[in-house]
């Protein structure tokens, strides 16, 4: 379904007159290309030359800006009730009601404001809608986006999952969990199809991270016993090992797709301070777990940071149902927003375009303002022949036989706009 706001001179006639040749020109039985309504254009503040020329440079940017706003919430309401279209009003009426008998809101818009400013009022008003609808859906978004992931992690695998959620205290029981200053067990998920490899390798996984090295008494075997120098003279990473501890691995639970297992490890390792020119260097503490983390993850196996707790369970299913009534909640706010700010929209948006239609034929037709404009609604199938028939009534003898391109925008012989409400 598409429009067009058309208007012509009055030619020094009465304006009804007009109104009846654009009803011949395409809304009657020899043409019956659209319906026609009466589309009141206010008396406007006129303003010099060159503010209607800069208005007119301007409002076309203006007009897609605001119907930009208005698809927005269209698109939004539609994302939210899950259907292609959703049935918004404009002021308790459909929209296409509201442009078939529009009227001049002077009330919120005076019509004898500059047209400067009268442009910027309704342009902040839709800009300002625009801003909280950005606002309201980033919140929903993000509160949505933590309930999908309350959900995957309820719903998933063992690499996934909320372990709390999965392990009961009869699984629990049977592990043997380590943390110590020195040693720490740690929980790793691993896919089935990896079990073989991940078992048969345990004992290398990070590798490279310890430093077993110490004092090499290789070089004076006489002195076995005595002092040496330690710190920046001995090298503790000549011989490097995996901080797995031997003959600790633990199988825990398992799923469809994946297994977990308790493992422990070093957590860490000190490197000795040393003299430097008669000054002491600090030692300096080593930490293991991040590092052993980024090796598995190098293999595909996930470290689950996990520390187990029987109550939590509960606590995470208080926390997913919260989640969604607070998700349901601003769905339904987010909805009525919508449905009560989409009317003010497409109230700024018909207004721009009346502006729009004031100020192109006042420099068309020129001073004093005498044109009668009208709104044609498509009939279906209809809008290229209603467009010609137009141009052939409406225009001059020179410009009806053809259509013309001026600066890549159609060019018309009286001001015409076209939309889709």
């Amino acid at each position: 379904m598409s429009y067009i706001i058309a208007a012509i001179s009055n030619a020094g006639g009465a304006p009804e007159q007009a109104y009846r040749k654009m009803q011949s020109a395409a809304a009657c039985p020899e043409r019956p290309f659209a319906e026609m309504f009466k589309f009141e254009v206010p008396s406007l503040t006129v303003g010099t030359l060159d503010t209607l020329m800069n208005l007119s440079d301007e409002m076309g940017k203006t007009d897609s800006l605001v119907e930009q706003i208005v698809r927005k919430i269209e698109k939004t309401a539609a994302d939210l009730s899950e259907r292609s279209k959703v049935d918004l009003s404009v002021g308790g009426v459909p929209s296409t009601r509201y442009i078939q008998q529009f009227a001049w809101d002077s009330a919120k818009y005076p019509s004898r404001r500059p047209l400067k400013e009268l442009v910027s009022l309704i342009t902040g008003g839709a800009v300002a809608i625009e801003e909280e609808l950005k606002q309201l859906v980033h919140s929903y978004g993000d509160k949505t986006a933590a309930l999908q992931e309350a959900k995957r992690k309820k719903q998933g695998n063992l690499l996934v999952a909320d372990l709390n959620d999965v392990l009961t205290e009869d699984i629990m029981r049977k592990v043997k969990i380590i943390d110590s200053e020195y040693l720490k067990t740690v929980f790793i998920a691993v896919p089935k199809a990896m079990k073989e490899n991940f078992e048969s390798g345990l004992d290398k996984l990070g590798k490279d991270l310890v430093g077993y090295g110490g004092p090499d008494w290789s070089r004076d075997s006489t002195k076995l016993g005595e002092p040496v120098s330690f710190g920046s003279h001995v090298d503790r990473h000549k011989v490097r090992g995996s901080p797995v501890v031997p003959g600790s691995l633990q199988e825990v639970h398992k799923d469809e797709d994946s297994i977990l297992y308790a493992v422990t490890i070093l957590k860490g390792q000190y490197e000795a301070g040393y003299y430097q020119n008669n000054e002491f260097q600090q030692g300096s503490k080593i930490d293991f777990e991040k590092e052993f983390a980024q090796a598995c993850k190098e293999k595909r196996y996930v470290v689950r940071d996990f520390q187990y707790d029987p109550t939590q369970a509960s606590k995470s299913a208080m926390q997913l149902e919260q989640l969604r009534v607070e998700v349901d909640g601003m769905k339904s706010a987010l909805m009525r927003w919508c449905k009560n700010h989409y009317g003010d929209g497409y109230v700024a948006w018909m207004h721009i375009k009346v502006i729009r239609v004031f100020v192109e034929s006042v420099l068309r037709y020129g001073l004093p303002v005498d044109f009668t404009a009208v709104l044609y609604k498509a009939n279906k199938g209809k809008e290229i022949e209603l467009v010609a028939a137009l141009d052939k009534q409406l225009g001059s003898a020179e410009d009806a036989a053809a259509d013309t391109i001026e600066d890549d925008e159609e060019y018309h012989d009286f001001v015409m706009m076209k939309f889709d409400p």
